[in-house]
């Protein structure tokens, strides 16, 4: 509850002060060459792992506004409420020219009273780092209007994370691994309709929060992200996601993920994204469906 508080607290100064007219100001020192090339919401949200995407899934776009001679980037802070667990990730992405991206994000899956239940303790907490880069290697997600050729981006994220003893424990082989992936993504502007979907090869228990590889399977293997969106205007934007995950240890199933959302863009600098999410069974506790929700700041 204490982490609800302090999100509400963040979240309305940040809205006080981005939605109104000072928003400008604050990003004064970005030349105006060099910011505000795209369309709003174009560049995605940050996804979980500090990417740009959906809240789940991975994009083949750049995060931020800068075109491509431009420069964009931002920071975010998300929150999931589930029946059992929280999640929290915060980080930042920073883009250049359009086409290459660096990310970084800290993820907390705390397992709350849970914790207790499962022999580590209440409030026990898994700790994971992800650093990213994602490129552009053909086609634009945008302005390639006259062609069904998508935004392609290929991208690796190396995770880290503080818990190895534990994760040797449940059957895990790693607290580290490294992931590569393929996105494509294309928006339809007369349809206002965003379709994307990305491959990424891993062998992570719940996106890494619970370790790599497993007793019961230790290959890397390919697993599907994919959104859809549907432009209501140009501020607003609603769809959904669907990921699909390994299932590699012997003492839990790792379910498929799926969310259905709906991302509002204040302006050029603040967005915020609100979700119902559906994780499945994580750790033997079934059902982890909840509140999904994000606020971007950049430019």
């Amino acid at each position: 509850m204490r982490h609800c508080q302090s999100i509400g607290v963040v979240a309305s100064l940040i809205v006080a002060t981005l939605a109104g007219p000072a928003s400008a100001q604050m990003f004064d020192w970005v030349p105006e060459s060099r910011a505000g090339g795209k369309l709003l919401l174009t560049g995605g949200v940050s996804t979980i792992e500090g990417s740009g995407g959906g809240g789940l899934a991975t994009w083949a776009v750049t995060s931020g506004y800068g075109a491509e001679d431009g420069i964009g980037g931002n920071v975010h802070a998300t929150y999931v409420n589930l029946p059992d667990y929280e999640l929290r990730s915060w980080g930042a992405a920073a883009s250049f020219w359009d086409r290459v991206e660096v990310s970084v994000a800290r993820q907390e899956f705390d397992t709350g009273a849970t914790g207790a239940l499962l022999g580590l303790g209440s409030g026990f907490t898994f700790t994971q780092d992800i650093v990213g880069v994602k490129v552009k290697v053909l086609g634009d997600a945008v302005y390639d209007q006259d062609s069904w050729l998508p935004q392609v981006a290929v991208g690796v994220q190396h995770k880290s994370n503080d818990q190895g003893a534990i994760i040797a424990a449940v059957g895990g082989r790693d607290d580290e691994g490294t992931e590569v992936y393929v996105a494509a993504t294309k928006l339809f502007l007369a349809q206002s309709l965003l379709v994307s979907g990305a491959v990424r090869w891993t062998d992570a228990n719940q996106t890494g929060l619970l370790g790599f590889g497993g007793d019961r399977n230790d290959d890397v293997e390919p697993q599907f992200e994919g959104s859809v969106g549907y432009l209501l205007n140009r501020n607003l934007v609603v769809g959904a996601e669907y990921r699909t995950k390994p299932d590699n240890l012997g003492f839990a199933g790792e379910d498929d993920w799926f969310d259905v959302y709906a991302a509002y863009a204040l302006n050029r600098h603040l967005s915020v994204t609100a979700a119902w999410v559906d994780l499945g069974s994580i750790a033997t506790f079934e059902d982890q469906r909840g509140l999904y929700l994000s606020l971007q700041v950049g430019f």
